[in-house]
């Protein structure tokens, strides 16, 4: 722990929820790396160079792009107006209470399945190097330890996410580096005579789009700097800086690995389903340095979940204390932590426990696929709730801390970008019904959201949005 975290006296944020302001502008920037880098890069990406071959690299770099786009939307909306409910807040802001539930639950459903595919993901590679321990009884060790970790304070826990992203961040960078010795013949390994052997795109149109929901996926948890920089002293300045610099050493980290991914492996080797970090260094002739990282990448799985754990938590707080969950979830002890909803988010890791137990190896691929789509449903929202603000601060004369580019064309180019997904995917068989079922369930969502509103009315509740 730094000086600066350990002297520093937590103060109540600014919006005065009873969370307590512990974070730190570098905690910001490393949580959210520290979410987004996890099991879609590490074990994901191995499934979508599966699915699209070495056009995945297209997935990657379309999704990259919007994802770039939709955080420099929500950071507009951050800077002028922080709050631990991010989205959500927003989107009640801009279209009434039914729609703020409605993201609100969508986003904290989807980021409890990410905390199970994490603690999954980390268990399985943990497993292949202690067999004598059965992956569920690692999983229930990693969600026990995980659990009491997100118990701490905000500081505390910023400190400690800090260091883990910190390791991953270099262990990405040192992927890359090996990963180019190699093909450049500086390792112990010959590089391959050949490669795409059977073209950059094996699998088609199909392919990529196919590809595009596990890419998702793994970009998905950078929207964390959203609600963590409401635990910050000075959320506008620590948001804007965040959001200037987190997307685009995000997007090397990414294009650059998958890249060395797609160069060394073919897109058929079965290695890439368990861990295609771990087989590039394997081929590259690096075996013991292979061993050494695949500890790195569970650390590097764990922080993710971590990161997790804390966004997922605090969102269901901040919809307890609008009175959209139960009153106990918005409740915060002494020192500023909100014990219940902690406890909550970590529930659905701990029901994946149990799926381990019994479906240890499937189950790591039906929560990737499921968390993909839902988090294209949270970018739309964020996009039309920015449209949407952007239109009243102008005409209030409302200056803005940090401003979308391009306003309106690159929001609505946006917009049409991720509907390009959605059909695509909507052509894909394999994609077809995950995408189907997450809008009839954000639809559903929206109307229990309109039921909680009628139901609040009835009781002369006004609800914050």
């Amino acid at each position: 722990m730094t000086a600066d975290s350990a002297n520093a006296s937590p103060q109540p944020t600014p919006d005065g929820s009873g969370l307590k302001a512990g974070m730190k502008p570098r905690h910001l920037v490393m949580m959210s790396l520290g979410s987004a880098i996890g099991a879609g890069l590490f074990v994901g990406s191995g499934a979508g160079v599966q699915a699209a071959g070495p056009a995945v690299l297209i997935s990657y770099v379309v999704a990259g792009l919007i994802v770039i786009f939709v955080m420099r939307a929500l950071g507009e909306l951050v800077a002028a107006d922080p709050n631990p409910g991010a989205f959500s807040h927003y989107a009640g802001k801009a279209m009434g209470p039914a729609a703020a539930f409605a993201v609100g639950a969508l986003w904290w459903v989807q980021l409890c399945l990410v905390v199970a595919a994490e603690a999954t993901a980390a268990a399985q590679i943990a497993a292949s190097y202690i067999p004598s321990v059965p992956q569920w009884v690692l999983a229930l060790i990693i969600m026990i330890v995980f659990t009491a970790i997100n118990l701490t304070t905000s500081g505390s826990f910023g400190e400690f996410e800090f260091w883990f992203s910190l390791i991953k961040v270099a262990f990405v960078a040192l992927f890359v580096i090996l990963g180019v010795a190699y093909l450049a013949g500086w390792t112990p390994a010959t590089p391959p005579a050949e490669i795409f052997t059977d073209g950059f795109m094996p699998t088609g149109i199909p392919g990529v789009a196919a590809g595009l929901l596990v890419v998702a996926f793994a970009f998905g948890g950078i929207e964390i700097v959203a609600v963590a920089a409401a635990e910050t002293s000075d959320p506008s300045r620590s948001v804007s800086k965040a959001i200037k610099t987190i997307v685009w050493r995000i997007l090397f980290l990414y294009i650059g690995s998958v890249a060395i991914i797609v160069l060394v492996l073919d897109w058929t080797d079965p290695r890439l389903a368990e861990s295609p970090f771990v087989a590039v260094l394997e081929t590259a002739g690096l075996p013991f340095i292979a061993s050494l990282l695949a500890g790195v990448i569970v650390i590097a799985l764990l922080s993710s979940m971590n990161a997790n754990i804390y966004g997922a938590s605090r969102m269901a707080f901040s919809m307890s204390r609008r009175s959209m969950l139960p009153a106990g979830l918005g409740t915060t002890n002494r020192r500023g932590v909100p014990v219940a909803a902690v406890l909550a988010t970590s529930v659905f890791g701990f029901i994946a426990v149990a799926l381990n137990y019994f479906w240890a190896a499937e189950v790591l691929g039906v929560l990737l696929n499921i968390v993909g789509s839902t988090l294209i449903v949270t970018w739309v929202v964020t996009l039309v709730s920015q449209l949407i603000l952007r239109r009243r601060a102008e005409a209030a004369g409302t200056p803005l801390p940090l401003k979308m580019w391009l306003f309106p064309g690159l929001t609505y180019l946006t917009l049409a970008g991720i509907a390009a997904i959605i059909i695509l995917g909507l052509t894909v068989e394999s994609v077809r019904f995950q995408i189907i079922g997450t809008l009839i369930f954000s639809v559903a969502l929206y109307f229990i959201g309109m039921a909680v509103t009628r139901r609040q009315k009835a009781k002369g509740i006004v609800a914050e949005v």
